[in-house]
């Protein structure tokens, strides 16, 4: 057989699901507006350096995490699951020691089903997926390897 064949196909969807993206969107730019909006009261006011800076790294954030939330991806690719995010969040099935999954069915539209996963290290990472059969793929291979290591050879 070819390899293709043989290799686990990779799963991946957004991170979070299609509402809350577009709430994301509506959210940023109504700030915007809002900005755009309050600009001559904005204007008037005696600025100092430290509040233009605050103001300035205020707005960057919320753009930065509105772009993160439209365009973070979740994959599984065979025991390492990934999500990109503000700092890409990698964990291989090997190095787990805990996972809890927090997915209520009913509130997914609103609610992105999440994975937390704490590492033999006590290091502690979320992640997120608009599809809840990714984080449970990588919980069957935690699984997997852990039935492995308390079968004797």
């Amino acid at each position: 057989m070819s390899d293709a064949v043989d290799a686990p196909v990779a799963l991946e969807s957004p991170a979070y699901p299609p509402f809350v993206r577009t709430l994301a969107v509506v959210l940023v730019i109504d700030l915007i507006g809002f900005g755009l909006w309050s600009l001559p009261s904005l204007r008037s006011v005696d600025w100092s350096t430290p509040s233009l800076l605050v103001f300035g790294v205020a707005a960057m954030c919320i753009l930065w995490v509105g772009y993160w939330i439209v365009y973070s991806r979740t994959r599984l690719e065979g025991d390492v699951l990934t999500q990109t995010w503000l700092w890409t969040k990698r964990e291989h099935a090997a190095d787990v020691a805990q996972l809890k999954l927090v997915h209520w069915r009913w509130l997914e539209r609103v609610i992105a089903p999440r994975l937390l996963v704490r590492r033999r290290n006590g290091a502690v990472t979320w992640f997120h997926s608009a599809d809840a059969r990714l984080l449970t793929g990588f919980a069957e291979r935690v699984a997997e390897r852990i039935a492995m290591k308390k079968t004797p050879p």
